[in-house]
């Protein structure tokens, strides 16, 4: 008998959409499907697959009036946001597209007398996402378009709250002429979704979301050896020099640390601010913080909404209440928000200072709408601090100094550093977390290494005496 999945809107606690979930023999049966219809898809030149993957690029976006809507009911995000998820999935499915060609072909090692030499990159067969709600098209098209233009196949599960965009998905790659079987999307269970990995169904799983869920992601690959992408989120600092421009640092920053309720996995979760610029800083960001209007996201007035779930706003209302017990100053006065309210998905953004390193919302992922401001004496403070945590995803330098950003980047343990920029991903950049921040790459030239396996081609080119 087949579990039912359900969304529940954080908009108004609704029933928005419910779906059965499949059971082993479908899950069984997709996989065949789709490396059946791999077989013929390997074959085709990279040029046709990006006919096809453009086809489906161009039928999503046809679908941007229904899908706006859609995700604001599903997790919350304002509408008048929810055409930037798209622009954002375009682009990053144009660029990968485009470079396909290039990434794809052959390495030449180099002459040598006799010999024709080179390394050919293969598919690796069926590559199975597994993508989360936060930014559920963004986060999905960084494996689905490499994997088919590489000549895999494809099934995705996507995460429960946003169930719909797994059907939006396969809705673009039918409207695009995609051959039967080679694109699937599945609702399914842990339960199901583990025993599939470790059954070796896929020959490579590429997972976004939390660092229980990767370790679980290992435990089910173990003795499979297949490819394994773990992209599991951060807690992103961002150092503003006493040489920035503060007010663009005050901008950025805000946003980047309050956009979609705080949810992301790349949103600036603790700011370090050199000592000669703290006050400004501060009071700008709490001012630019107490403009905000938090309320329902179906409405254009609304820049922040209710983050996914009730659960998801407790936790932060929790280490917002710890830090304070233990002398934290919270700036933004939560009763100024008429729709926070405690039990509910709707929170107001907060500003912490007074913060230090063995408070709970400096230390673990908030994913929500609030942020620690800690003032530091320097660079070498600063770098300290933004290295001491479990998680290394990206981190951002906010100064007027080119050669010192590059510099301090250096020296922090982190997959990207920004410079007067946060919260945004560059498609010709390779996506990368260390530490608990994950393994594997995507995006970039080096996201197609990850979708392909190389085959050496070594061909003597004469046999016998002259």
């Amino acid at each position: 008998m087949s579990e039912t999945l359900k969304i529940i809107s954080p908009v108004d606690g609704s029933l928005y959409a419910e779906r059965p979930t499949v059971g082993d023999g479908a899950v069984e049966a997709a996989f065949k499907a789709a490396r059946a219809a791999q077989q013929d898809w390997k074959r085709l030149s990279v040029e046709e697959r990006g006919r096809y993957c453009s086809a489906m690029v161009d039928a999503m976006l046809a679908m941007s009036a229904e899908i706006v809507p859609e995700l604001a009911w599903q997790m919350g995000r304002p509408v008048r946001y929810g055409a930037g998820e798209l622009r954002g999935f375009e682009e990053r499915a144009r660029h990968m597209i485009g470079i396909a060609a290039e990434a794809l072909a052959p390495l030449d090692p180099g002459p040598k007398e006799g010999f024709k030499r080179s390394i050919k990159r293969d598919p690796l067969g069926v590559v199975f996402t597994i993508a989360p709600w936060n930014y559920p098209y963004l986060t999905a098209v960084n494996s689905i378009i490499p994997a088919l233009m590489a000549g895999n196949a494809v099934v995705l599960k996507h995460a429960t709250q946003t169930l719909l965009v797994g059907e939006r998905f396969a809705s673009a790659c039918t409207a695009a002429g995609l051959p039967e079987g080679l694109f699937s999307t599945l609702v399914m269970g842990h339960d199901v979704t583990a025993k599939a990995i470790a059954g070796g169904l896929p020959d490579m799983v590429c997972f976004t979301g939390s660092v229980a869920g990767g370790r679980t992601m290992e435990r089910a690959a173990v003795g499979q050896f297949m490819g394994l992408g773990l992209e599991l989120g951060g807690k992103d600092p961002a150092y503003v020099r006493r040489d920035a421009d503060i007010a663009h640092a005050v901008e950025n920053l805000v946003d980047g640390a309050f956009f979609n309720s705080g949810q992301s996995c790349c949103g600036i979760e603790r700011i370090y601010v050199d000592a000669a610029v703290y006050d400004a800083f501060v009071e700008g960001a709490v001012a630019l913080t107490r403009g905000y209007v938090l309320g329902n996201p179906l409405e254009e007035a609304t820049t922040i909404g209710p983050m996914v779930k009730s659960s998801a706003a407790d936790f932060v209302r929790g280490q917002i209440d710890a830090a304070v017990r233990s002398g934290a100053t919270a700036h933004v006065d939560e009763a100024a928000f008429a729709a926070s309210k405690a039990g509910t998905p709707y929170l107001a953004p907060q500003i912490l200072t007074g913060v230090n390193h063995q408070m709970s919302v400096m230390r673990e992922e908030s994913f929500g709408p609030v942020v620690g401001i800690m003032k530091v004496s320097g660079d070498d403070e600063a770098v300290t601090l933004m290295n001491d945590s479990a998680f290394g995803l990206t981190a951002a330098i906010w100064t007027s100094d080119v050669a010192a950003a590059e510099a301090l980047g250096d020296r922090l343990e982190t997959g990207t550093v920004f410079m007067n920029r946060c919260d945004y991903l560059d498609p010709a950049l390779a996506w990368t977390g260390v530490k608990d921040s994950g393994r594997g790459v995507t995006l970039s030239r080096l996201g197609y290494d990850a979708l392909t396996r190389p085959k050496s081609f070594h061909l003597r080119m004469k046999t016998g005496s002259a």
